[in-house]
């Protein structure tokens, strides 16, 4: 590590206040360029001991720019891992605040509910199916709090990898049922289709995002708990919103799950 625990606690303040004040800030490591990958995941678990501070609950996991189209988008090459708060879930068909946001965008995923603890060094996809209770369709509301969404892996790891709101919903459908490669997708906003794709597109099999995160908290003592919510990443580009928008997603066999900006 290259920070100090006065200097991360300090920075997750500050992201945290971004956040909480719907503000954007440069990115972090404009003026700590010297951070490495330990310093911005102990920010990143800072920001988590904030929240629970607060009163809030971690109830799910994340990973982060998983398909090539993301990471072309973000100009990354390496998918990022966080978390998901309590107060980041929005009611299946319910209202997203834009007022709370800074620049929101959308992007359809498949989320996947564990049945047994999932712990790496390791773990790969047919371990990952196995831990896997059902999957169903999730929207994730990504809202970066850097400015004009740009910044480097480490300066988002930081910030939570951009977390903000989600959805699921639709049908849970034992994962044995399906073919996860082959699953289209539809992304609709105000009833026209905005993004097309299909599950392979993260990481060859959204699967494998799983097995990438158990890995990644393997390796720092830690496990994907059963009964987790988690979701495996954005299977196209992410598509801006704003208020008065309503977003839809269609997943092939497991139907739709949508919310409203407002």
């Amino acid at each position: 590590m290259k920070l100090d625990d006065k200097t991360i606690a300090a920075l997750a303040e500050h992201l945290e206040t971004s956040e909480l004040e719907a503000r954007d800030t440069p990115k972090i490591t404009d003026d700590y360029p010297q951070m490495d990958w330990d310093d911005a995941y102990a920010i990143q678990n800072e920001l988590r001991r904030r929240k629970l501070a607060r009163g809030h609950r971690v109830i799910g996991l994340k990973a982060g720019l998983t398909s090539h189209a993301k990471m072309k988008q973000m100009g990354v090459t390496t998918p990022v891992f966080g978390f998901m708060a309590d107060n980041y879930a929005v009611p299946e068909g319910g209202e997203c605040k834009v007022s709370e946001l800074i620049h929101p965008k959308v992007e359809p995923e498949i989320a996947f509910v564990t049945r047994r603890a999932l712990k790496g060094p390791g773990c790969h996809i047919a371990a990952v199916l196995a831990a896997t209770d059902f999957v169903l369709p999730g929207i994730e509301v990504i809202d970066s709090r850097y400015r004009d969404f740009k910044f480097d892996l480490k300066s988002v790891v930081a910030d939570n990898t951009s977390a903000s709101r989600f959805v699921v919903g639709g049908r849970a459908v034992p994962v044995d049922e399906v073919d996860l490669r082959t699953t289209g997708i539809v992304l609709e906003k105000n009833g026209e289709p905005v993004a097309f794709g299909a599950g392979a597109a993260v990481l060859g099999h959204p699967a494998a995002a799983i097995a990438m995160l158990a890995n990644h908290l393997g390796a720092r003592g830690e496990e994907i708990p059963a009964g987790t919510l988690i979701l495996s990443g954005g299977i196209t580009e992410a598509v801006a919103v704003k208020a008065g928008d309503a977003v839809t997603l269609k997943v092939q066999g497991m139907g739709s799950v949508g919310l409203r900006f407002v």
